[in-house]
């Protein structure tokens, strides 16, 4: 029996750049599904529409990614009204039955409910960031606007029929706070799949030094990469080392300032920020390494989020040094230094620390690469996003909007 269509909408980021909804879409494909998105145009993926090993993407303008108020109005609101437009275009061709939506923000409800109320549509609620902490990690002063973020939660599990939690702390946030009933939520972990490949060490991106320490992810507001600048110039001019390159992968809607930052401190010899990299580089680089850092400073929304450059650095057999987030110890468990307090000079000392321990570094990569192969691996994700697929199509179906668009739209 043939698995019906299923559209995805994520707005973060575009597909395939977001890792995690690219393999969630690769293993439903493999599954069986016809698989549809709907995602923004940025970070190089411009193609209005496309299908990329056999899953049809369908692209919409939206502004430049902004860190004020006004230009999380102007991103959301395009945003918004793409996905709208796009959905209806994807139900006219694939007729499909289950709506995927992918946060932050918590506003693709508005796309995906009018297919629940006219046509029956199951809503996965797949919660990448829990997002009232979030803005609060961004925002600290509250009001209108933070309420605003709570409804629009609200709203989103009102919406959905299963929600999909990255670690068991979101999913408690979906149990209380979005009063889903446990059996609906499920665990599905991000986690790396490697593409195959022969990924050599390349010592020329150490640019000379001994130690390659390395950044993987977004730089927004809340990632801390000011904590790690800041440590790299405590270790190159306060701790007097010069035997140490870092390389910062990624861009985000802060590294402009960031690379501000670092021009300031006097670092342009000793931090590499290339932006979005390929994935080839990126495997590369994570094979080259000596370390992984995961900056993201304590708070309660980080407290909650898994990681990926965590689980990135992990798969590779790598020792990273973080912040002692809940999360972050709940994936990395031994296979991590961890840092206590947010502290630029604190993390600066735990790095010089685990460079200058090549027998720690070692047996926590191998911890690390075995925690991820038999504790973390995707494939176990993989059966938690199918059987939550098979919960929601097997739900009654409750509303006469199915039985009249079934006599509307025949097979």
């Amino acid at each position: 029996m043939s698995k019906p269509a299923v559209l995805i909408v994520v707005e973060n980021l575009p597909v395939p750049v977001d890792r995690r909804v690219w393999q969630e879409c690769c293993a439903l494909r493999d599954a069986g599904y016809e698989v549809v998105v709907v995602c923004p145009k940025m970070r190089g993926c411009t193609l209005a529409e496309e299908k990329l090993d056999g899953i049809q993407i369908y692209r919409h303008w939206i502004t430049g990614e902004e860190g004020t108020h006004p230009g999380y109005f102007r991103e959301y609101s395009s945003a918004v009204l793409g996905q709208i437009r796009l959905a209806w275009k994807a139900w006219r061709r694939h007729r499909f039955k289950i709506v995927h939506i992918c946060n932050p923000p918590d506003l693709q409800f508005i796309a995906a409910w009018p297919f629940k109320l006219f046509f029956g549509a199951r809503i996965i609620f797949d919660v990448h960031d829990i997002c009232p902490e979030m803005y609060a990690a961004k925002f600290p002063r509250r009001g209108l606007t933070y309420g605003t973020v709570r409804l629009a939660e609200r709203l989103t599990y009102a919406c959905a029929d299963v929600a999909l939690a990255t670690n068991e702390s979101v999913r408690q946030v979906a149990i209380e706070r979005g009063k889903m009933p446990p059996e609906k939520v499920f665990i599905v972990r991000t986690s790396p799949k490697v593409a195959e490949g022969d990924y050599r060490i390349d010592p020329g991106l150490r640019k000379g030094r001994k130690y390659l320490v390395t950044y993987l992810g977004v730089m927004g507001s809340a990632d801390g990469l000011e904590y790690l600048l800041q440590a790299a110039a405590h270790i190159v001019y306060e701790l007097g080392r010069t035997d140490t390159q870092f390389l910062l992968m990624g861009t985000g809607p802060e590294y402009d300032n960031l690379v501000r930052l670092r021009d300031e401190l006097k670092l342009q010899d000793h931090v590499d920020m290339p932006g979005r990299v390929t994935n080839d580089f990126l495997f590369t680089a994570l094979k080259t390494m000596d370390l992984g850092v995961s900056c993201d400073p304590i708070n309660s929304y980080n407290n909650h989020c898994t990681m990926n450059k965590v689980l990135e650095y992990m798969a590779f057999g790598k020792a990273q040094v973080m912040f002692d987030l809940k999360e972050g110890r709940a994936s990395a468990g031994d296979a991590a230094f961890y840092v206590s307090e947010n502290s630029a000079v604190k993390f600066a000392e735990a790095i010089v620390r685990a460079l200058d321990d090549p027998a720690a570094r070692e047996r926590i990569g191998r911890i690390a690469a075995d925690r991820l192969q038999n504790q973390l691996n995707w494939e176990r994700s993989v059966e938690q996003l199918l059987l939550a697929y098979q919960t929601v199509l097997s739900s009654e179906k409750s509303t006469i909007f199915e039985r009249k668009a079934a006599a509307t739209f025949p097979k």
